[in-house]
């Protein structure tokens, strides 16, 4: 399973517009000891994503689904809003962030990183 974009992933998101809010859901099933290796992933992605204006809205550890077909229940959910679809692409872009996504990709054996677009309540 595919755990970090591509590069035809990042064209066909920025087509959607670049100039659009987003929220990012990531649904995370981690390795074994991935939940302490994603620990530092996190540490070094605040980084960068502060640069871009991005923010951490919410960060935690699943436990038992209630509703859930077998195999859904996910290890972990980040919630990280971006005020552009193009900062997220300049973010994982920059060479700076680049150097840290081992640990992500050494963290996880499955992930989903699902756009949203905020609605009014």
């Amino acid at each position: 399973m595919a755990v970090n974009p591509t590069g035809a992933d990042m064209k066909a998101f920025l087509a959607a517009g670049p100039d659009q809010p987003i929220v990012m859901l990531n649904l995370l099933r981690f390795a074994e000891g991935g939940a302490e290796r994603y620990e530092e992933y996190i540490a070094h992605f605040r980084v960068f994503a502060e640069k871009v204006g991005a923010t951490v809205l919410y960060y935690g550890h699943g436990a038992e689904p209630v509703v859930a077909e077998p195999g859904q229940a996910w290890d972990a959910v980040l919630l990280v809003s971006y005020p552009s679809r193009q900062a997220f692409s300049d973010m994982v872009r920059d060479p700076g962030y680049q150097a840290g996504t081992q640990l992500r990709t050494e963290a996880l054996t499955e992930a989903v990183l699902q756009p949203t677009i905020p609605r009014p309540a």
